[in-house]
């Protein structure tokens, strides 16, 4: 895992160089790649949960284990991988993240003992917080022109927001015809071939000067750490929980505090004084909450109501993940044609619709069209969306802490899905009335999944508000440089 492997470069006008255009490619799909494998696996194996539980006789506490330990890790850690990325190279922090990652997934899917699933699930989410901050800086070095930075940042993006809905159709497809095993074996192949070509396609990077920030490290950790386990143990443990939200809320006061005097903090505060990239970590956040609920709920629905197999309930997601990837080409035009701030504003307004549509759905509802329509509306919506939230998310950004902004977008989304659907699936309990069981009657079903699709659209309201926002800062500050501009003025 050298950093130093030469990448076959150009020459520019004016002596700097670039990769090649060949290499840049094998070398997004390469980060692409990765990225995808490990955000898969954040839902892969939701839909192989029962026969996980069967196969080690786990009880419902310890099942929940099985997603939080790896969702801990992988959250608590993401800013620290981040600041590591930074500090000792981005390329070789990735390759190491990965190559632990595909060793943690060998254990996973040959595990024999519930300890020993519990303790590789964490090695995983420990792996993936230090390769995934990497990815998209990596990119971000490989691809210096505007126009080719966009396309790859939309690809990046489309593969983050449909890899959970793509995670849930390969889950149910091994699940169905083979064993949960192997959407975690599947891994380990993937992650061989991507440590023998990432040495040969991605460049090495330049590691950043500065001491390591202990203070700042320990408190985003503990304090990322508390959050996500506060938000998981809601609903099973509210008297844990709480208390560990409200020690998140010291710590990451601690952090900001820290992080406001540090010399070289892990995340420069700088980064949150644009209102666009501001904007763009909340608007991801409720975006994703949105995006990983509907996962959940509507295949409770698909599941409860239709009585679809887990098989057929990946699948039916496939016209939203099409859409996802289907959004990188419509993107630059769209942009170029009405702004990015405009168009994500309309995109929003787009999902909102395909929400509110899905709530109609009843115990007589069919998929053609009751369900499949929305979701293509919904794919549309989320698709541009995600990918602007992340260009915003990174607009402007230095180099040299291109590391740190990649892991608030990572940071953003892993909160944003562990968020939405801890507090959604309180909201469904209470929709539900004291069962609690969405398996106990159809009309439960329908009636809890139809107030989740209404609190859905409500946190896409709000994705609006903050849309706007961005939108009338974009507009006040090329209004500003245009006036301050002789040139402009002139033209």
């Amino acid at each position: 895992m050298s950093t130093t492997t030469p990448v076959p470069t150009r020459r520019r006008a004016g002596g700097a160089s670039e990769p090649r255009p060949a290499r840049r490619g094998l070398a997004l799909a390469t980060i692409l790649t990765a990225q995808l494998m490990m955000v898969l696996d954040t839902s892969i194996i939701t839909t192989a949960l029962p026969q996980v539980q069967h196969t080690f006789a786990l009880s419902t506490t310890g099942l929940a284990w099985v997603q939080s330990g790896y969702a801990l890790a992988f959250g608590g850690l993401l800013l620290l991988g981040a600041r590591a990325g930074d500090l000792f190279g981005r390329r070789s922090i990735f390759l190491w993240g990965v190559a632990v990652f595909t060793l943690a997934s060998l254990a996973t899917g040959l595990a024999i003992t519930t300890p020993w699933l519990l303790a590789a699930r964490v090695v995983q989410g420990l792996a993936a917080a230090a390769a995934i901050p990497s990815t998209l800086a990596l990119i971000l070095a490989s691809y210096p022109k505007p126009a080719e930075r966009a396309r790859a940042i939309a690809l990046y993006s489309a593969v983050i927001g449909a890899g959970g809905a793509l995670g849930n159709i390969v889950g149910g497809l091994f699940t169905e015809y083979l064993s949960w095993r192997w959407g975690l074996l599947i891994n380990v192949p993937i992650g061989i071939a991507v440590l023998l070509v990432a040495p040969r396609v991605l460049a090495a990077t330049t590691r950043q000067a500065g001491k390591f920030d202990l203070g700042g490290a320990l408190t985003s950790t503990l304090g990322m750490t508390a959050l996500v386990f506060g938000l998981t143990e809601l609903e099973t443990a509210p008297v844990f929980a709480w208390g560990s939200l409200a020690a998140s809320l010291v710590l990451l006061a601690a952090f900001v505090f820290i992080e406001r005097r540090a010399a070289s903090p892990i995340v420069p505060l700088k980064l949150f004084k644009s209102v666009e990239r501001s904007g763009a970590y909340a608007g991801r956040i409720l975006i994703v909450g949105a995006m990983f609920s509907l996962f959940y709920f509507l295949s409770q629905y698909l599941q409860g109501v239709l009585h679809f197999s887990p098989l057929l309930t990946g699948a039916s997601f496939i016209p939203l993940t099409g859409l996802f990837f289907a959004m990188v080409y419509v993107v630059p035009s769209l942009t170029r044609l009405i702004g990015r701030s405009t168009l994500l504003l309309a995109s929003l307004a787009v999902a909102l619709g395909g929400m509110f549509w899905l709530s109609r759905l009843d115990a007589g509802s069919h998929f053609f069209p009751d369900v499949f329509g929305p979701l293509l509306v919904l794919g549309v919506g989320q698709g541009i969306a995600i990918i602007l939230l992340t260009n915003f998310g990174m607009s402007d950004v230095p180099g040299e802490i291109a590391g740190a902004a990649s892991g608030l977008v990572n940071a953003a989304h892993q909160l944003g899905g562990t968020i939405g659907l801890a507090i959604l699936t309180i909201v469904f309990s209470v929709a539900l009335g004291p069962s609690g069981r969405f398996t106990a009657h159809a009309f439960g079903v329908v009636f809890g999944v139809s107030t989740e699709f209404y609190a859905l659209a409500v946190l896409l309201a709000v994705g609006m508000l903050i849309a706007h926002g961005i939108r009338t800062r974009t507009a006040r500050r090329a209004a500003d440089a245009a006036a301050g501009d002789p040139l402009q003025l002139a033209a």
